[in-house]
């Protein structure tokens, strides 16, 4: 079979009525579209969202309008005093590169912020280096002896953003 030789199966196309065009066709004066009003005039009816003059429900629910901040939203990677526990010993450096060579956390960059919750308790003192820590975790990690230092996400924009965090006494890249 060739190119030229392909041919639409029998009534799959249906010859398109012509409206308007004489007596014999029995489609003459109003063409199908009944006498008078808006279904009749050029253009054919309102927008598929008019809702006949009411109010529509795009106006009705004020809160669903204007901008959203939610598709910028970064969800932070967590990561539990169990699995610091687990995974790292006495003395060690927890760091966001060793959590994701773990695979503790997937985006080891440090472009996606890693947050300690205390869920799980730690026995052993380490020094844990993450974007965010809850209370309760850093509690738990500071009672055994070890410390917190808490790291810059990488995606500071401005250097005024930099500049604030050295003031918090935050360090990391920036």
């Amino acid at each position: 079979m060739k190119l030229h030789e392909l041919v639409p199966g029998p009534g799959s196309h249906r010859k398109a009525k012509r409206v308007g065009r004489g007596h014999g066709s029995g489609k003459v004066k109003t063409s199908g579209r009944g006498q008078k009003g808006q279904g009749s005039r050029a253009g054919k009816g309102p927008k598929a969202y008019f809702e006949g003059g009411q109010n529509p429900w795009t106006m009705k629910i004020p809160h669903k309008r204007g901008f959203s901040r939610a598709r910028f939203r970064v969800d932070a990677q967590v990561v539990n005093l169990d699995d610091i526990e687990n995974h790292f010993g006495a003395g060690s450096v927890v760091t966001i590169e060793a959590l994701g060579a773990l695979g503790l956390v997937t985006d080891a960059s440090g472009r996606t912020p890693v947050k300690l919750l205390g869920d799980g308790v730690v026995s052993k003192p380490v020094t844990v280096q993450v974007h965010r820590i809850s209370g309760s975790a850093k509690a738990s990690i500071e009672a055994v002896g070890g410390t917190v230092d808490l790291q810059v996400i990488r995606w500071v924009r401005s250097m005024n953003q930099a500049e604030k965090a050295a003031a918090l006494g935050l360090t990391g890249d920036s």
